[in-house]
């Protein structure tokens, strides 16, 4: 049997937040652990939830989906976020990679998108659907090093980390170090979560 992903949804609109769980619950890899409509009720259950996803809204009646990403974050740093809204804001969007998210959709997508865009980001990859997500932000806010930046687009073309190391004129121990610093600062775990997000930025032409 194939691994359930568990879900928590923070939304304060009842009709959305049972219509995101029902999506969310009808596949067959995903699960809704948890869900709330306030803060203060999303900080109680995260806890003894500790979800494998949290997806949340920004607006929220006693505070934001910030204020809940915040406290997941301390929970578990490498907890996986989205969030979920009803408004495409650069500074939310901004704000919400800051805070580690995965993803960023607007309520108005698809019902199956949901769905789609977690799967893609417990894949490893992003999902920002329907917002204009800056490109000039894709390295520079991982703060990569030009040597660490340059390792990063070898391992999106395919490379191994020996041709890396031939091609940079360095060792390969060398390439194996900063692999490890690169995983840190992106916040990822393999070197195929690397390769899978170098791809997708040299498929829209690389951006620093």
């Amino acid at each position: 049997m194939s691994e359930t992903h568990r879900v928590m949804v923070v939304d304060d609109h009842e009709v959305v937040r049972r219509g995101i769980i029902d999506v969310i619950d009808s596949a067959g890899d995903l699960s809704v652990a948890a869900e709330a409509s306030t803060v203060k009720e999303a900080l109680r259950r995260l806890p003894a939830v500790r979800p494998e996803v949290l997806l949340v809204d920004l607006q929220l009646p006693d505070g934001t989906g910030l204020d809940v990403m915040r406290a997941a974050k301390e929970l578990n740093p490498e907890q996986v976020m989205i969030v979920l809204t009803s408004f495409d804001d650069q500074e939310a969007v901004k704000a919400s990679q800051e805070l580690g998210a995965r993803g960023f959709l607007l309520k108005s997508v698809r019902s199956s998108e949901i769905v789609v865009a977690i799967r893609e980001i417990l894949a490893g990859s992003d999902a920002w659907k329907g917002v204009a997500v800056e490109e000039e932000d894709s390295f520079s806010s991982f703060g990569l090093t030009e040597v660490e930046v340059r390792i990063v687009e070898l391992i999106g073309e395919g490379h191994s980390n020996r041709e890396i190391a031939g091609s940079m004129g360095i060792a390969e121990k060398t390439v194996k170090n900063r692999l490890t610093q690169i995983l840190a600062k992106m916040g990822l775990k393999r070197r195929t979560q690397i390769a899978a997000w170098a791809a997708s930025r040299h498929s829209n032409g690389w951006s620093q």
